[in-house]
């Protein structure tokens, strides 16, 4: 550098009327921000390269400060490849790449300093003299600084050639649309619980002057509400981003902003699985997401299996998040999830996998945030310059996407999945659902799935659903567009235990041989007045025990039923709010006999087997009470067929009682004072 050049230092003073409200950027940002843009920026056929970028791809990225500094770098990077063709422009027509003697591989840093150069209206930048500078990037700035009325005057005539008001107007309708709806999304906030709650957040946001609306149409001004389909996430205004990243709330990790998609997809994870059930997360994602899936967990009792966390660095930073969320649950695996063993001993309890797919985002509204919970995916930001994506680039991503639901449903103990992303093709939603669903399983001991329902209901009003199975949402200015499915596994049909089925498993072990043969003409005649069930007297004594066995089976599982159902009762005032009354079989009376001995009940038959016992909320198990009914004068008739009429009143059922105590039944029943005779009964009241 020389002494000329070093002598045109920039603005070191904030107060100096050269400063421009835009962004000024540090000097490592630049430098970060150029090896981005070399590894994306589109490289052109050989007979049409005019600019060298040279061959100083694929340079590691230094560690950033803090979040911002990443977003600053990689926002400078995609908007210079937006404006990738007009950059060029600019530097050829203006002279200025072939008078200064600059080796291809600073081609980059001139990119993008150029870029942030006519957005400040080629006005310097105003930095603190503590800030920390780079040779190179110096050095550049000061060789723009020398030219801006020549670049300046480039871009004008590129701007009349296009009779463009701004450069904006340059870009592809679908990518200004883009960039529109990025302005007007509103931010979705989660309340960490671990740290917090919902009720001291909203005090603490009061108390910096928010205020509390009703829904999203209302949020003007420092406004904010509570979101209809998760009580724990908060929706603020899309102009308030930075000033909410400087709250302590924020800060602190107490409130965690998050896309909508996102929210909604650990959300149906949560529904769909029980408290102690382990989770798995096929892809590395954000920590954000993470955090919010181990917030909502049981962190006592699940298990977050997080795959394929192959770098330490980006799996150090990761668990630095956790810690300061405050989650501990969470465990990462280096295996890829199409690498992982369904049979791993790990992974037992492991009852849903969430799959976030690497997707084009073609719904989303802010592309860099994007990549970013991507992990650094740069080469999607080549899809959004240009605003469509590839043919052969959406094909690959289709596959892969069925490539690891087909892997999940191998998973025998899952019991759900939830498959989410951020894109609008139908060949990375609805396509993969229905590929995956149609191949059949490579072993008959894989369960099937089904597309469930919704685990959450999204209004019309405000959500377009493309279908009652799943959730798709178009981008629009009140949301991103995002897609949503939940595949449950198939339950096992189980089939009723009948009378024809213990008869036909009796056969099948040789129980019934002889029965139902048919009978000789001769043999027919013989019992032409019998009954069929007289028929069943040559039945071997073998098939009795097992039809006796078989009662006894089904007695026992209906009493193991009650028990687990029956609760005690408490005070005799008070009645339950729902009672199931289960009447044992009814005992005849015979009030011709002096014992009244009840009759022996018969052994369960073809309905008894069959029958079924409802679950109901309360069952209260009731218990026999004796009844002295009234003697009952019967007229003699001297027809002896009338003896063989019954006395309807001995059919009359018994009453019963819900047992309170050990107290017998028989405690119930008044004495005699004087002997009566056999015939006649008396009872304490008089009937009336």
């Amino acid at each position: 550098m020389s002494h000329r050049q070093k002598s045109l230092a920039p603005c070191n003073s904030r107060d100096s009327p050269c400063c421009s409200e835009k962004i000024n950027y540090p000097d490592h940002i630049y430098a970060e921000s150029a090896k981005i843009f070399q590894d994306i920026h589109i490289k052109k056929p050989p007979d049409r390269i005019v600019v060298k970028y040279g061959n100083d791809s694929g340079r590691p990225l230094s560690s950033f400060k803090d979040e911002k500094s990443q977003r600053w770098a990689y926002e400078l990077a995609f908007n210079t490849l937006k404006y990738q063709d007009l950059l060029e422009t600019i530097l050829l027509d203006s002279g200025f790449y072939h008078s200064q003697p600059l080796p291809d591989e600073m081609t980059s840093l001139v990119m993008v300093m150029l870029y942030d150069f006519q957005d400040k209206k080629f006005q310097p930048r105003c930095l603190s003299r503590t800030e920390e500078t780079i040779e190179e990037v110096q050095e550049v700035e000061q060789l723009l600084c020398g030219s801006k009325t020549r670049l300046s005057a480039a871009l004008a005539r590129s701007r009349i050639k296009h009779a463009i008001p701004s450069i904006e107007f340059i870009l592809p309708e679908s990518v200004r649309k883009q960039e529109e709806r990025s302005s007007t999304v509103p931010l979705y906030a989660w309340v960490n619980t671990t740290k917090t709650s919902v009720t001291e957040v909203c005090d603490a946001l009061k108390s910096e002057g928010f205020t509390k609306a009703d829904s999203p149409v209302d949020l003007i001004g420092y406004k904010y509400c509570t979101d209809k389909h998760c009580q724990d996430v908060l929706v603020f205004p899309p102009y308030l981003k930075d000033k909410l990243n400087n709250l302590e709330l924020f800060m602190h990790y107490k409130l965690v902003l998050q896309d909508k998609a996102y929210i909604l997809s650990v959300h149906s994870v949560r529904a769909v699985m029980n408290t102690d059930d382990d989770i798995i997360v096929a892809t590395p994602c954000s920590g954000y997401i993470l955090a919010h899936m181990s917030v909502l967990t049981n962190q006592n009792a699940c298990r977050i299996f997080v795959c394929g966390m192959e770098s330490e660095a980006r799996e150090g930073a990761l668990q630095e998040v956790l810690v300061d969320m405050g989650c501990k649950n969470v465990k990462l695996l280096k295996e890829s999830f199409t690498d992982l063993d369904p049979s791993d001993p790990r992974l037992q309890k492991a009852k849903t996998i969430l799959l976030l797919p690497q997707s084009s985002g073609s719904g989303v509204g802010d592309p860099v945030q994007f990549v970013l919970n991507q992990h650094g995916d740069t080469s999607l930001l080549q899809d959004f310059s240009q605003g469509s994506v590839r043919t052969d680039k959406l094909n690959a991503l289709s596959k892969q996407q069925v490539t690891e639901l087909n892997h999940a449903m191998t998973f025998n103990k899952v019991q759900a999945l939830v498959y989410c992303t951020c894109s609008v093709y139908h060949e990375e939603n609805e396509d993969v659902i229905n590929q995956a669903l149609g191949q059949k399983p490579e072993s008959n001991t894989i369960q099937t799935y089904r597309i469930g329902s919704p685990v959450i209901a999204l209004p019309s009003s405000e959500f377009t659903s493309a279908s009652d199975k799943f959730i798709k949402v178009h981008p629009s200015e009140t949301t991103n567009g995002f897609f949503l499915a939940v595949l449950k596994k198939e339950p096992i049909a189980t089939e009723a235990v009948t009378a024809t089925d213990i008869l036909a498993r009796a056969a099948s072990k040789g129980l019934l041989d002889g029965i139902g043969k048919q009978k000789s003409k001769k043999e027919g005649k013989k019992k032409k007045g019998r009954t069929a069930v007289h028929g069943m007297t040559s039945t071997p004594a073998k098939i009795s025990d097992f039809l006796d066995q078989e009662n006894k089976r089904v007695a026992a599982q209906t009493r193991d039923f009650a028990k687990s159902n029956v609760q005690p009762v408490g005070n005799v005032g008070r009645k339950p709010s729902r009672q199931v009354i289960v009447t044992p079989p009814a005992t005849a009376t015979d009030t011709s006999s002096k014992s009244q001995k009840p009759t022996k009940p018969k052994a369960l038959g073809k309905d008894g087997i069959s029958a079924r016992i409802k679950a109901h909320d309360n069952m209260v198990l009731l218990q026999p009470v004796k009844i002295m009914l009234p003697p009952v004068m019967m007229p003699f008739y001297s027809n002896p067929l009338a003896a063989r009429v019954p006395n309807p009143i001995t059919q009359y059922p018994p009453r019963w009682h819900s047992g309170m105590g050990s107290r017998s039944s028989d405690d119930f029943i008044a004495k005699p004072r004087d002997k009566v005779p056999s015939s006649v009964l008396q009872h304490p009241k008089p009937w009336h």
